[in-house]
This record gives structure tokens, sequence and C-alpha cells, in this order.
């Protein structure tokens, strides 16, 4: 594998119909490769179900991949993304986590469904997993797809303001992995653990420190910085995170769907050329 370049557009950050997307790892790839990434990884939630798909369309489309994976971590009591990227995508013990992970979905999804009735909107579960190609990787997002199509709501972000953030009435809480067996898994499967968005966090400012230091001491190496829900502010904030935590940093649109998503494939600006781009520490693990 030659070097690879430290300014890159590498896109290491997105996701198919295995968790909570509208394309196939193959349209992934090729939508990639046409908006001119060079590097790429697929980040499903909890689950690395689509890994084999999309390392070969990466290598059917010409592109470098690294291995991707977005897992859901309970911090502080609130939800918080790890990316883990380049490990063995086969390692038991991260197979064993996700499912662990995601075990709790069905039951969770269930309550959301049964709270959007006790408002007047029935058949929320079902209505849900028309859109859920990994039934075990039933979300939110699936919900709030549901209520667009049924004219509850205009778009997505109206569906969360109203239905589905805590206080409202199809929101329920879950109990995620924890931050250090997160890490763990990402990295004892020879790959690197990254913070997903900080930006989108509610945390105080002494909670963010919190959740940064302990992802350092647990052996997390990376944050993403430019990613596609951070504004330019939050660029040069999280900029300087890294720099203070001495982490490196990673760079990915976030995408869903091209109906739905902040930021297109491929689409991002480049990392600050000074910071430490995650892909050098992870040279021997792209595909």
């Amino acid at each position: 594998m030659p070097a690879v370049p430290s300014i890159l557009n590498a896109d290491l950050h997105c996701h198919s119909i295995v968790s909570d997307g509208t394309l196939t790892p193959e349209d992934l790839a090729q939508r990639a490769r046409a908006n001119g990434v060079e590097l790429w990884a697929l980040t499903d939630h909890d689950e690395i179900g689509g890994q084999r798909r999309a390392a070969a369309a990466a290598k059917a489309n010409g592109l470098r991949y690294l291995t991707g994976c977005e897992i859901s971590v309970t911090f502080a009591g609130e939800t918080v993304h790890i990316v883990g990227l380049g490990f063995d995508a086969e390692d038991p013990r991260m197979v064993q986590g996700l499912a662990d992970t995601r075990d709790g979905r069905g039951p969770r999804a269930r309550e959301m469904a049964e709270g959007l009735a006790k408002v007047g909107i029935h058949g929320a579960y079902e209505g849900a997993l028309k859109f859920v190609g990994n039934p075990a990787l039933i979300s939110r997002t699936h919900f709030a797809r549901f209520l667009v199509e049924t004219g509850h709501c205009k778009d997505t972000p109206e569906v969360f303001r109203k239905y589905l953030t805590e206080g409202k009435p199809g929101y329920v809480p879950h109990r995620w992995a924890n931050l250090k067996d997160a890490v763990s898994w990402i990295t004892q499967g020879g790959g690197i653990a990254v913070i997903a968005h900080p930006g989108r966090y509610k945390f105080s400012a002494t909670e963010e420190y919190a959740l940064f230091s302990e992802f350092k001491a647990h052996g997390g190496r990376g944050v993403e910085v430019v990613t596609g829900s951070h504004t330019p502010a939050e660029y040069v904030e999280y900029a300087d995170m890294a720099r203070e935590f001495g982490l490196a940093a990673s760079r990915g649109s976030d995408f869903h769907s091209p109906d739905e998503s902040h930021c297109d494939l491929g689409a991002l600006p480049y990392l600050p050329g000074d910071l430490t781009p995650v892909w050098e520490l992870l040279a021997d693990r792209i595909q």
C-alpha cells in the first residue's frame, strides 16, 4: 500500500441500510467515488454486518477503505457515539459486544410506539419497520421517516423536536455500552477509537472535559473535527481540543440519505494542516 497523504478527501463516517441509512454499501461506495472521496469507511450504528460488502465495493470503485462502526455509549446519562476505524471486523470481542448493545433496541422501539400511541399516533412500530433494513437496528430515525411519510411532520428535524427528544411522547432512553468497553473492543481489534461529532452533545464544559479525559485514559486516540453536523466555529473548537488532548483528527460527513443529511459524502472542508489525521495512524490497516 503506497503512503497515504496527510491532506486528502477522506470520509470516515456514513451509514447504509444495514443500520439507519437509505443506500446500500455498494451505492455508497459509488457515490463516494463520484464525489471525489479518496479514503472511505462505512460506520453503521452498532453493526459490522456490512463491512465485507463495503470493502468489496470500495475495491471495485478504486477507493481506499477502512473498516468502521459507530458504537452507542452512555456517558454522564447521555448517549455518545464512538467511531471505530481500522479494526478486525471479525474480532469476537467486537462481534459479541455489538450484539449485546443491539439487544435493547427492539423493546425500546415498542415503548416508543406506545408513547406515540398515547398522543394519537397509532401503528408507529409497524410503520417504522417498513424503513428498516435490519430489524435488530430499529431506531429513532426509522420512526422519524414514518412520521414524515404519514404527514405528522414535514421533515425529520421537526419529528425529533416534537416527538423523539427527552420529554417528548416518543422518547425512550436506552442504556448503551460503557465508554471503556467500546474503546477496548475497537483497540483490542487493532483499530482506533474516535469521538464522533462532539459538538452534538449537550454537555457542560466540565462534562465535555471529563468525556475527553476518560476517553483518552481508556485508550481513545481520535476525535471528529470536521463532520457534517459541526459548524465552522466547531471545526476550530474541536481542532483545539485535538491539540490539547493530543488526539488525531478525523473527518466524516455522517451521511445517511440524499434527502436527509447535513452534508453529502466527500463535501467537507479539509482538516487543519497541523493536526495528525487519524488515517496516518492506520496506514497499515487501509485496504
